[in-house]
């Protein structure tokens, strides 16, 4: 992280978490009428700290999206709908709520996706005005390889020996 980042991450932080509503809680925990303790203080540095590396290890990762897009011969955005599709057919509007796009892009999408012959489009039995999309085996098969991309753990974790992974592990499953 560059300097200019964190310094911003933090000052963010301290002046959310010192100034809040009458009573409401803040992020250290303590109540607004209560002055943030020095260890609170440092509490919400940690976690503004480890919060932004994971955020880096989540978000930042635009290689793995790119290497996605050339595993499968198409827009990183496309192999999301595929991925959306997955667990079952969606109306355009779900799917246009699910890839927070907006409706004529989801539409461009889906024609894509049509076109390839890895989604079909049918008209809603009880409201004809409304769209169904539905995944093709030929879809779940695109689905399945880049999932298998964006599932891959990132080396930084496999470089980890197995006591911090595991101590990694049991500290993420209490999130």
């Amino acid at each position: 992280m560059n300097a200019t980042s964190s310094t911003s991450s933090t000052s963010s932080t301290s002046s959310t978490s010192s100034k809040t509503s009458a009573g409401s809680k803040t992020s250290a925990g303590s109540t607004s009428g209560e002055a943030l303790t020095a260890e609170g203080a440092e509490k919400v540095e940690t976690a503004t700290r480890v919060f932004e590396v994971l955020r880096r290890l989540v978000l930042d990762q635009d290689a793995r999206r790119a290497e996605v897009a050339d595993a499968v011969g198409m827009s990183f955005i496309r192999s999301k709908a595929l991925g959306r599709l997955v667990a079952g057919p969606l109306m355009m509007s779900e799917l246009t709520a699910k890839l927070a796009t907006d409706k004529p892009y989801t539409t461009l999408i889906v024609d894509d996706l049509e076109r390839r012959g890895l989604v079909l489009r049918s008209v809603h039995p009880d409201d004809r005005r409304c769209k169904i999309v539905t995944i093709t085996d030929a879809g779940r098969e695109v689905a399945a390889r880049a999932g298998a991309i964006l599932a891959r753990p990132p080396d930084v974790l496999l470089a980890l020996d197995g006591a911090e992974l595991a101590a990694l592990d049991r500290i993420t499953r209490k999130l």
